[in-house]
Formats: structure tokens, C-alpha cells, sequence
């Protein structure tokens, strides 16, 4: 099962230096029979993107928890076995959780498939959409135009070999 983790890059910066991605139990995105239902799509790689993009505004959480952080989004793309990845049926369809997973083994990072990241033009939206995303959360429109023009940038594509010089940058 491919599954997507958010990180931020000094997170990605652990990893590199410890050579585990997390240690079981933590929270990835996957297409999930949730998130089949609430896109509705049969396509693989639309599910995916989705999936993915649930992972992109989970390191968005992140990122507002950790103001020193460079101000991009991060995902790793990992294969786990199906049995270590599962949706809670408890919450379903709940939109915050959709695609959610729990991954309960411990995934070294040399299993990733690879790691997508915002680009440098994107810091000035992720930023502001980090400093207003618990006001979105809450109903505000205008905190929700902000967060939702941080996913008007698409995260770039890198292979597992250019982890290091993407740590540089944390």
C-alpha cells in the first residue's frame, strides 16, 4: 500500500539523519474506501493525488505548529505492507480524516519512493496559510481563501537520492 507522510523539512532533516522515517504508531494518508467515496473516482492516480494532497495539508498542520520551520510543505511517498496501514472505520467519513491511516511499523527511509516538496515561490503562501489555518479551521472564509491558495502550488517531485541536498535546505 503506498501511503503519504507529512512532514516539514527539519523532520525530514530526522530522518535523513536517524535513517527511519517514524516509528509505528503515526498518522500517513492513503486512498482509503472514505476517500474512493468522497472523490468518486475509480481513477488510481486522481485517488492518489488526492490522498496525497490530504498529506500536503497535514504537514500544513505542522508547519503551524512549528514556526522556526522553513515554511514548505513536505510528503514522503512510502510502500508499506497492506496489513501495516489501516483507516479507522470510527471516523470514516469525517473530513478531517479523510484517507487517514495508521501506520503501526516502523518504515526506514531508504523504503521511499519518493518525497515531494513545495517549491521556493511557495513559501510566501504556505507561510500565510500556516499563520491562518486554526481561523479556517474555525469557519473563517477568508482564513480558508489563504490555505486554500497554498494548494494553488503544486509540490515538486524529487527522487530519494536528492534527500540530502533537500535537508540543506531545513
Amino acid at each position: 500500500m503506498r501511503v503519504y507522510v507529512p512532514l516539514t523539512l527539519p523532520g525530514l532533516a530526522e530522518a535523513h539523519k536517524t535513517g527511519e522515517l517514524w516509528s509505528g504508531p503515526f498518522v500517513a494518508y492513503a486512498v482509503t474506501p472514505a476517500l474512493r467515496e468522497w472523490y468518486l473516482s475509480e481513477d488510481i492516480e486522481e485517488l492518489e493525488y488526492a490522498a496525497l494532497s490530504r498529506a500536503a495539508l497535514a504537514s500544513l498542520r505542522l508547519l503551524a505548529a512549528d514556526p522556526g520551520a522553513v515554511r514548505r510543505r513536505v510528503v514522503v511517498a512510502v510502500d508499506v505492507a497492506d496489513g501495516a496501514a489501516s483507516a479507522d472505520p470510527d471516523r470514516g467519513l469525517d473530513p478531517s480524516a479523510l484517507g487517514e491511516v495508521t501506520v503501526t511499523v516502523s518504515v526506514p527511509l531508504g523504503k521511499a519512493a519518493a518525497v515531494h516538496v513545495d517549491a521556493e515561490d511557495a513559501e510566501r503562501d504556505v507561510a500565510a496559510a500556516a499563520d491562518v489555518l486554526e481561523a479556517a479551521d474555525g469557519g473563517d472564509d477568508d482564513a480558508q481563501f489563504v490555505v486554500d491558495g497554498a494548494d494553488d502550488h503544486e509540490l515538486l517531485w524529487y527522487a530519494t537520492q536528492e534527500i540530502p541536498n533537500l535537508v540543506g535546505l531545513a
